[in-house]
């Protein structure tokens, strides 16, 4: 398989990733301003790559993490724990009053016309608070990482939080580590920490150090500062656009090897149409498209990176590998929360054509 990525064949880990944990209350269809009862969801834009690959795929991962100890933090740990992933957490002590806290989300569903809503309190955020120096990172890649995983997200919580990715980034590359970086622009969290102009300079200091980059246009555009295409595509499923694009990357930061985004055509909250496509060292592809039955569709696109990432960690061919995430985000959209509940056979199933007969 050729990709130019050079991926240890071994370590203790398959996968680290550096993040925020979070908790998100989900009244499902309901508005959350008249919301009775709510879902707890255990998240994270980074941790839901390793939790995936943990549960679903059957790798060994880690997140490295801040974690606060109180009532919320420890059933945000149990979920960690029951997904497989193995924790490196920086701990921190909460005043029984302001914090700090774990980050709590907001959502609802959606239905129909209705589309979903989120929204977020991440006062006093303990994971904003970390910063360079937090974590021993010469004693967590010494027995072996295989790649390690970042994201934006992350990146847009602080002024230090942006600093520790690099120096995470930094240290796996040194260690051999393959290094990737999901853009995940969330302008609700930029706006509050400095904006698009801060955006482009952290996250193109970030992009330095990657190898694998996850990313659609607008987080190309917007978190990179890359210029759209020329010509709009016939459709959001058209991947013209997007490899159009992927030139400008590169001319930029020449040490990528990939970068691969998901597709998607919304009709309506529940119905989407679904792709992926992926330029790896030089070359397109193009996943097939289907029409998708979403019941909630938070975590799609780490659904996606954590399939993809696993078939190049597995050594299947560069097509399967792009199958492998889109099968695997779109089965995600099927389960409540952000997380996977399917299976390595699922998944394979459904990146061959299968279908949505019942298995008896």
């Amino acid at each position: 398989m050729n990709n130019g990525l050079k991926i240890p064949p071994r370590g203790a880990l398959d996968f680290l990733s550096l993040g925020a944990l979070v908790h998100r209350l989900d009244p499902g269809i309901v508005p959350f301003r008249k919301a009775t009862q709510c879902d707890i969801h255990v998240s994270g834009g980074e941790f839901n790559t390793a939790a995936n690959l943990s549960d679903c795929f059957g790798l060994k991962t880690g997140v490295a993490s801040a974690m606060v100890n109180y009532p919320i933090g420890d059933l945000i740990a149990e979920r960690v724990k029951a997904m497989g992933v193995q924790p490196f957490y920086k701990r921190f002590d909460h005043d029984g009053v302001t914090g700090p806290n774990m980050a709590a989300v907001y959502s609802d569903r959606g239905h129909g016309v209705r589309a979903p809503v989120v929204f977020y309190n991440r006062s006093n955020e303990a994971a904003a608070r970390l910063k360079p120096g937090d974590f021993d990172w010469k004693a967590i890649f010494a027995p072996g990482v295989r790649w390690f995983h970042s994201g934006g997200i992350f990146a847009a919580l602080s002024e230090t939080t942006a600093e520790l990715i690099i120096e995470g980034m930094r240290v796996a590359k040194a260690a051999g580590a393959v290094v990737s970086f999901d853009l995940n622009f969330r302008e609700k969290l930029w706006k509050v920490s400095g904006g698009q102009d801060r955006a482009l300079q952290v996250i193109g200091r970030i992009v330095e150090n990657v190898d694998v980059l996850v990313g659609n246009e607008e987080d190309l555009q917007r978190g990179l500062g890359i210029a759209g295409p020329e010509l709009a595509a016939s459709s959001k499923l058209d991947p013209s656009a997007f490899f159009g694009m992927i030139h400008r990357v590169i001319e930029r930061h020449p040490q990528i090897k990939i970068v691969a985004t998901t597709l998607r055509e919304v009709h309506s909250t529940n119905c989407h149409n679904w792709g992926a496509v992926a330029w790896i060292d030089g070359h397109t592809h193009v996943a097939p498209t289907c029409e998708l039955g979403i019941l909630d569709r938070v975590g799609g696109g780490d659904g996606f990176a954590a399939g993809f990432f696993y078939g190049l960690l597995a050594g299947e061919s560069n097509e399967e590998a792009l199958k492998l995430g889109w099968a695997h985000g779109a089965l995600l959209t099927t389960f409540p929360g952000d997380t996977t509940m399917a299976t390595l056979e699922q998944v394979r199933a459904f990146a061959k054509g299968g279908s949505a007969r019942i298995q008896r």
